[in-house]
């Protein structure tokens, strides 16, 4: 339905002749009298009793009266929503991300809500190794994954740069070391997330091209509880950096360098190259790319 039509039967019911809502509108009367006719004609009913000399409505006239009074309150709305969203004081943001990339928005996060505090925003849990494809459907907006995908469909921008450590207990015997061998890390018990990543692999693999045996004798699915069981010093662990920089600064942990493993790590955010962002994700880049809440280690 062509909601002009409507605008201009409105305009005639309000002002009470056809010469009236022409000036109202700036259109003749006969442009007036022609789209009533089309109106009438997309509908299917007589609107308009033509032998009264003034307006009076049929019973279908007064129906279709009253719903472009609604058509017009939700115009209103639409505007208004419209505004709204592009000043980011409503709207919302999805962003994928998993445990431990979730880490690295937080800084973000908390610059974006203190800016913009009506925009909702959901951090969704997702696998790093699914959320290129979830990005690319639409179900997530922005992905923060520790890889680049080398979509060209995808647009990859790297928001933080950390570095996978060894940690251990304070009290474990080489919480006082400056650095180890791999070769000495032999007899320990690695307790592991169980989650495969490429930096996993890039560990495993570390340890078989330096004939280390790797004992993997605990495997977690949180990264708060393999914190918990090193700092009651049950095993050791490889870990992003920034997952554990509270707990370092804090003494309950400690990092230890691996001569041979030196393992840099990027966090990148992903987003479709050729869709649209919402106004509340274009916002969200537009504070990264600030630097205001850039962080690098």
């Amino acid at each position: 339905m062509d909601l002009q039509l409507l605008d201009t039967f409105k305009a005639v019911v309000e002002e009470g002749s056809f010469s009236a809502a022409g000036q109202r509108l700036f259109r003749t009367q006969p442009a007036i009298s022609l789209a009533l006719k089309r109106l009438e004609a997309e509908l299917g009913e007589k609107l308009i009793d033509r032998s009264s000399k003034s307006v009076a409505l049929t019973d279908s006239g007064k129906a279709v009266y009253e719903y472009a009074k609604r058509f017009d309150g939700l115009k209103n709305e639409l505007r208004n929503r419209l505004v709204e969203l592009r000043d980011k004081r409503t709207g919302s943001l999805t962003i994928g991300a998993n445990e431990s990339t979730a880490l690295y928005l937080l800084h973000h996060i908390e610059a974006y809500r203190a800016l913009y505090p009506g925009v909702k925003v959901e951090i969704r849990r997702s696998l790093s190794s699914r959320m290129p494809a979830a990005v690319l459907d639409g179900s997530l907006e922005l992905g923060a994954i520790s890889y680049d995908p080398e979509d060209p469909k995808l647009i990859t921008e790297v928001i933080y740069n950390d570095s996978l450590e060894f940690i251990v207990s304070p009290k474990h015997r080489f919480a006082g070391r400056k650095h180890v061998s791999i070769t000495e890390l032999g007899m320990e018990s690695f307790i592991a997330h169980n989650v495969v990543s490429p930096y996993r692999k890039n560990v495993v693999d570390a340890f078989r091209r330096h004939n280390v045996e790797l004992n993997m004798k605990l495997e977690l699915p949180t990264i708060e509880t393999i914190r918990r069981m090193v700092q009651a010093n049950l095993g050791v662990t490889f870990m992003p950096k920034m997952c554990v920089e509270a707990e370092i600064a804090s003494g309950t942990l400690v990092d230890v360098p691996v001569n041979e493993i030196k393992m840099e790590r990027q966090i990148n955010l992903i987003y479709a190259a050729k869709r649209q962002l919402s106004h509340a994700a274009q916002a969200f880049l537009e504070l990264i790319h600030s630097g205001d809440a850039k962080r690098t280690v």
